[in-house]
């Protein structure tokens, strides 16, 4: 039986006053047993596994209780932002590449109760000994499928052959379409679906959009031209196709951000900062995108490329429709190309004028500042910085977000120069840091 107790304040301490139905089952599903939980992106999955889990941690024991993996550094990253936002109190790290292991290690010197991160971060830490997994008790693996989909089946034998204790496995993930390995030895698990409607999206409505020519660079200008100013979700098959078309719309002067897997990762969680607080609408990205992303939903996705199956098709389109929302998505075709078998009926064409529109700009810029959460940053330190020392009212700063090394906020671009001018020279926190 989960503690009501720990439940109710987790909950009071992130400000979530219902569940849904899905966290529901989890939670009345007890931690007792193996899970298999398969509910769409944007559900709610992390919240769902994370409130039992607290249920089972002991201030008593050094050593790590519970190992959390996750397909991208952007997933384990919304993990752990999720889990201390309960409050609870336990230490947690989250480990993943793209930054020095080295600050890692330091981390890890003092074991956490909950350690969260990529498969092959987690394995590097391993073999290096800075973790020790022998007391784990309980696994978790979000977006499983989505883990041995991008090649990481060696780095998780490895991982899961150094977890002799563990007593509950919990898979989680946003397809039906998952075939479990014999190595992860999951027992007769509580299987918790909520895909029912993952087909049966009602508000959305799907167009072709047909290229003259081969190349759709033109295309995808026009249709942008079309959507006005509604942000927009690009994606392509391949990370040469993403910057290629991110430059295309650069010379272009429309304002877009490119997203995939062989960015730096403050370059990824600056472009992610971007698309949440609106200053870019336009985002072009692989399927990394497409689920695992704590990304807002969007109104338009466009389908640069056709998605390779059904079941790409299907998250790409999760993007945006969800709940009772309405969007779009534009599969664009030129003459060599064809409506997949599986898009049924046949989508209405979408026809371009020929009079191309300009691509609208967004209203937002964002500031970055090279100060975060281990210099003790806070969100209330940077809005009260930004109303203070930049002369901001309250409609002229939007979203700001606190990451570990760096902070941003949107602003309206209008103030973009003006705010730059006045604290520039100004100190954050008693700190002195750089804008731009």
């Amino acid at each position: 039986m989960i503690e009501k107790e720990v439940v109710s304040l987790a909950l009071k301490n992130a400000g979530i006053e219902t569940l849904n139905e899905m966290q529901e089952a989890v939670i009345a599903a007890g931690t007792s047993k193996d899970m298999l939980l398969l509910s769409p992106t944007g559900s709610g999955k992390t919240l769902a596994f994370l409130l039992p889990l607290l249920t089972t941690l002991s201030r008593d024991i050094d050593t790590i209780q519970a190992l959390i993996i996750a397909p991208s550094r952007e997933l384990a990253l919304q993990i752990e932002t999720v889990f201390r936002s309960l409050g609870a109190g336990y230490k947690i790290n989250c480990c993943y590449g793209g930054h020095p292991i080295r600050t890692e290690k330091k981390s890890l010197e003092h074991a956490p109760a909950v350690l969260i991160g990529t498969p092959g971060r987690i394995l590097d830490h391993l073999e290096r000994g800075n973790i020790d997994l022998d007391n784990v008790k309980t696994l978790i693996l979000d977006e499983f499928d989505k883990i041995l989909e991008l090649g990481f089946t060696t780095e998780m034998k490895e991982i899961l052959a150094h977890l002799p204790s563990v007593r509950r496995r919990v898979l989680t993930s946003a397809t039906s379409a998952i075939s479990i390995p014999e190595f992860v030895r999951i027992q007769s698990p509580v299987k918790l679906s909520f895909l029912t409607e993952e087909k049966k999206n009602k508000g959305l409505s799907i167009h072709i959009v047909k290229s003259p020519v081969p190349d759709k660079l033109d295309t995808l200008y026009a249709l942008l031209g079309e959507l006005k100013g509604g942000s927009a979700l690009v994606f392509c098959n391949l990370r040469e196709a993403v910057e290629r078309v991110s430059n295309y719309l650069t010379e272009k002067n429309v304002d877009n951000e490119s997203f995939h897997g062989g960015m730096e990762q403050l370059d990824r969680e600056r472009t992610l900062a971007k698309f949440r607080n609106g200053s870019t609408t336009v985002l072009i990205s692989t399927d990394l995108a497409a689920r695992g992303l704590d990304i807002p939903e969007v109104k338009n996705v466009i389908h640069y490329h056709p998605p390779i199956n059904e079941e790409s098709f299907i998250h790409r389109n999760g993007r945006t429709a969800r709940m009772h929302a309405e969007g779009d998505a534009y599969l664009i075709l030129n003459d060599k190309e064809f409506i997949p078998e599986y898009i049924s009926p046949v989508p209405d064409e979408f026809f371009l004028p020929e009079k191309v529109k300009t691509p609208i700009p967004s209203d937002w810029v964002t500031l970055t500042i090279n100060r975060g959460k281990r210099d003790k940053l806070s969100k209330k330190d940077v809005v009260g910085f930004l109303f203070q020392k930049g002369g901001l009212a309250k409609d002229e700063l939007g979203i700001v977000e606190v990451k570990e090394s760096y902070s941003f906020a949107a602003v309206k671009r209008s103030k973009r120069s003006a705010l730059l001018k006045k604290i520039q020279e100004e100190k954050i926190k008693n700190m002195k840091a750089k804008f731009s």
